[in-house]
């Protein structure tokens, strides 16, 4: 193999494409990155068994090959070269890589030794990159991080027509994001629960000037794709059944709060300066009037009064603080509607454009109230 890169493109598609390789894999021969050089073009590969990664630049290509490489180092080595250009050369034993007056030298390993990687599915359907960032920084909210309970790890993508409703929970919660998209068929009806840290790594890496297409075989559903600006990725889907969330969301809600959105934040991270570590700050609502408390009696203790708009009877409810502030800062819109039913029972949050506006139900965040000492 014998290629002339340009050095920036090169560290650029190493280090997405390694970015799959685990710390410490399960196979030796999974800490590699597999280069093939043909047509023009520089690929890489990299593979998991559970994910993988595929990435592709221009190249010039005087003599066309693959070889296989340990990809942390090389993503070590490409990151530090000085010049604009780059020469990779392999013979049977080693590859040469070349840039200014840095030469580095890689041992091979042994590419007849690397598994396959899957093959892409079917396309399912495409949605422009800044609206599925969104849609994934706000479905994240509630991933869990048990990872003895692999389905509460995931987000649920349910495709449905020209809609897709991303989910998770971490059984304190509940977040949801509905958004429109362009679908391969009109009458797509899918589900898969993939990975939260997968999906948060895609939406991180995204050109946002260029769609993203989400592959899926319904005939095999094990596998869900991500293509975008080149870049190409696979993850197995969690095998599992996500927890019935549905009825969770009530169609009344007897006391309604509209609220300033960063009135809010503020208030919680202030009193929530004195609250102990899980313990909750409590909200009473009152009139129109919302005020936060947090504190024991013979400890620290804060309380901040806010206006809002309510309608209903007067509640009071607490909530970890953490959840709170995750929950809020996931809402675009600059006013929030609080939905409560009763003191224990699961709150509902959306955004709203105006303080009299319509509440959006493209975000629905759902918190469970904590039990507090009145």
């Amino acid at each position: 193999m014998k290629v002339e890169v340009d050095s920036a493109a090169l560290a650029e598609a190493v280090a997405w494409t390694t970015r799959v390789i685990d710390a410490r894999p399960s196979n030796p021969i999974l800490a590699g990155v597999q280069l093939e050089a043909a047509e023009g073009a520089l690929r890489f590969s990299a593979f998991n068994y559970e994910i993988s990664a595929r990435h592709h630049i221009e190249a010039g290509v005087d003599e066309a090959g693959t070889v296989l490489v340990l990809g942390k180092l090389l993503a070590d080595i490409t990151k530090s070269l000085p010049a604009e250009k780059t020469y990779l050369t392999a013979d049977e034993t080693t590859l040469t890589i070349t840039s200014g007056k840095s030469t580095f030298t890689m041992q091979l390993m042994p590419n007849a030794e690397y598994p396959d990687l899957p093959h892409t599915p079917a396309k399912l359907g495409q949605v422009d990159a800044p609206t599925f960032i969104q849609a994934v920084s706000q479905a994240c909210v509630a991933v869990s991080h048990e990872e003895n309970r692999p389905v509460l790890t995931g987000v649920r993508m349910q495709f449905e027509g020209d809609k897709v409703t991303l989910s998770s929970t971490d059984r304190f919660r509940l977040s949801r994001t509905t958004f429109t998209w362009t679908p391969e068929n009109a009458n797509v009806n899918a589900t898969t629960l993939v990975r939260g840290s997968l999906v948060r790594d895609i939406a991180r890496s995204l050109d946002e000037h260029q769609n993203l297409t989400i592959d899926f075989d319904a005939d095999n559903p094990s596998l869900l794709g991500f293509e975008n600006a080149g870049r190409v990725s696979t993850s197995q889907l969690i095998d599992g059944e996500f927890p019935a969330v549905d009825r969770l969301f009530v169609d009344e809600y007897p006391t309604q709060a509209v609220i300033d959105k960063q009135a809010l934040l503020s208030a919680i991270k202030r009193v929530a300066l004195v609250a102990e570590r899980n313990a909750p700050i409590r909200m009473v609502f009152s009139g129109q009037e919302l005020t936060l408390s947090a504190g024991a009696v013979d400890e620290a203790q804060a309380t901040e009064t806010i206006d809002i708009d309510m309608d209903g009877e007067d509640i009071t409810v607490a909530f970890n603080p953490a959840y709170l502030v995750e929950g809020l800062s996931a809402i675009s819109e600059p006013f929030v509607r609080m939905k409560l039913t009763t003191a224990v029972k699961p709150v509902e949050f959306n955004g709203q454009q105006e303080a009299d506006s319509d509440e959006s139900m493209d975000y629905r965040y759902l918190l469970v109230p904590m039990r507090f000492n009145s």
